[in-house]
């Protein structure tokens, strides 16, 4: 499915009542404010109405408009990098108390959904780890046991997952896992929250942040938010005083959505210990079942082949889905990974008074609930159990070289200012499609729109000025540095950016 402007569009946008909200029409004085309305902050929302708290929640956008809406929305204790590197990186209690926290994200996500009547289409499922092809069952052994030791009732099953005539095996069976329609757990969270007195605000953009003893936000229209707490929940925190930006590293990935027969497979997730790896799952839908199927994920903004992806991935889900049909849907989404496989979520010591939920990686549904829990709890003065664990401010020793890897890759991102544009002249750029033009810091961002009107922007990403990309797919400005995202006109989609690219002047870009 496409947008009128050629985006891809995911399964669950079309399939949700959220409720819309006007922009914030003048500055106000609250006690706690949102910055993010997907699912870390309205569920961080939520949760602080619950204290009592007074809360008010702003977005750029919609209503998960971000990330949230372009989910797979596996609801899962099976992480990123496993219990046995986790175990490595942040020891036996470290990875203990994540598959903890992520269990009780998924017991919190079924009762909030219980107690407020959300039809979201949650269900209890087993999740399966299962080998990539020339992987070893000793990955699987090793996970099997570290899992184990953290306390979760893991089993290994030689046949795995039964899929017609075969079966994705072996495999770990990780039994009460879930999922949800993310868009319908949401609209259901915006609703309940309102009805406890909370306020949210859309179209209203954050441009600046202020900690303190009564920290404050800025909009793009010059009006101040004052609080006594603010929560930056917005994927990628737009206050990036800490660095976070050097510490998370932001990926494209990719999802298919495949026709199936309708109960001709069971609902459950799946894994696999490729890398990147393959995530599965089942949508029910009225007169058949869609088979989604993600991965093939790189580095923001730096690839070009994304038709291609879409193309891999869905040879690879007819390959293993023999009964795979006809193609309905496909997208992308971006997640952001830390070095330890673990969200960051809890204070921003930097800045007095403001807290973080970022780095979600691919569970960002478990990891965004643990933030709003961890973030919630801190506001409110109560311990928190897993707060060290997800601390924002942590470099684990033994991530170091991923850090070192990583920092030397956006280094090598800051070259484009030495070269080219990828055309020589705006007469290049067909309808539709975008190109960078120039040298240097005066490189020009030209979008040519569908009826061939001609859009100039700066090149340089208002963050830390590297040089954006075209994303021809999503019809989007994508940094590859710290992944950064811009429409076609110049209007930020996800930070660390906060501001929108600078328009250029016809005179300017000459």
């Amino acid at each position: 499915m496409q947008s009128e402007n050629g985006q891809t569009v995911s399964i669950w946008m079309d399939s949700a009542d959220v409720p819309t909200y006007a922009p914030l029409a003048t500055s106000l004085r609250t006690g706690v404010a949102v910055v993010g309305a997907g699912l870390a902050g309205l569920s961080t929302a939520y949760m602080l109405a619950k204290l009592g708290l007074e809360v008010v929640v702003l977005d750029d956008g919609p209503v998960g408009g971000g990330d949230t809406g372009r989910t797979t929305a596996h609801v899962t204790c099976i992480l990123d990098k496993g219990y046995a590197e986790t175990e490595e990186l942040r020891g036996e209690d470290g990875a203990r108390l994540a598959a903890e926290s992520h269990m009780a994200a998924i017991a919190t996500i079924e009762r909030i959904a219980q107690e407020e009547g959300i039809s979201c289409d949650f269900v209890r499922l087993d999740g399966y780890l299962f080998l990539a092809e020339g992987d070893t069952r000793k990955t699987l052994t090793d996970e099997l046991e570290a899992a184990s030791r953290a306390g979760l009732d893991v089993e290994l099953s030689s046949t795995g997952l039964t899929v017609g005539s075969g079966s994705l095996g072996p495999a770990l069976r990780f039994p009460r896992q879930a999922h949800f329609h993310p868009l319908k757990y949401l609209a259901g969270l915006a609703r309940a929250a309102e009805r406890m007195g909370v306020k949210i605000y859309c179209g209203t953009q954050i441009t600046k942040v202020h900690g303190g003893d009564l920290p404050s936000l800025e909009t793009v229209d010059g009006l101040t938010i004052s609080a006594d707490s603010i929560v930056l929940a917005t994927h990628a925190p737009i206050n990036d005083v800490l660095g976070y930006s050097s510490r998370i590293s932001p990926y494209m990935t990719y999802v298919v959505g495949l026709s199936i027969p309708k109960g001709s497979l069971p609902p459950f997730l799946a894994f696999d210990t490729e890398d990147p790896y393959h995530y599965v799952r089942i949508q029910q839908e009225a007169a058949r079942d869609v088979l989604i199927v993600g991965g093939e994920d790189h580095k923001t903004g730096q690839a070009d082949d994304m038709d291609v992806r879409y193309i891999r991935l869905e040879t690879w889900a007819r390959e293993q889905f023999p009964l795979a049909g006809e193609l309905l849907y496909h997208w992308s989404g971006q997640v952001h990974n830390s070095l330890d496989g673990l969200a960051m979520a809890g204070h921003d010591l930097v800045s007095p008074n403001v807290y973080v939920i970022t780095g979600q990686t691919g569970i960002g549904m478990t990891h965004s609930t643990i933030g709003a829990m961890i973030v919630s709890d801190q506001i409110g003065g109560r311990a928190n159990a897993w707060a060290e664990l997800y601390e924002p401010n942590r470099v684990p020793v033994r991530g170091l070289g991923e850090l070192v890897k990583e920092g030397l890759n956006v280094v090598a991102q800051y070259t484009e200012l030495l070269k080219g544009g990828d055309v020589s002249s705006e007469a290049e750029i067909p309808a539709g499609s975008g190109a960078v033009i120039g040298w240097g810091p005066g490189k020009v961002a030209v979008y040519r729109d569908p009826q061939g009107l001609v859009h100039r922007h700066s090149a340089i990403c208002t963050h830390l000025g590297c040089v954006v990309g075209w994303n021809d797919s999503e019809k989007t400005w994508d940094c590859p540095c710290h992944g950064s995202r811009f429409d076609a006109h110049g209007q930020v989609v996800n930070g660390p950016a906060a501001a929108n690219l600078e328009p250029v002047k016809i005179a300017d870009s000459r």
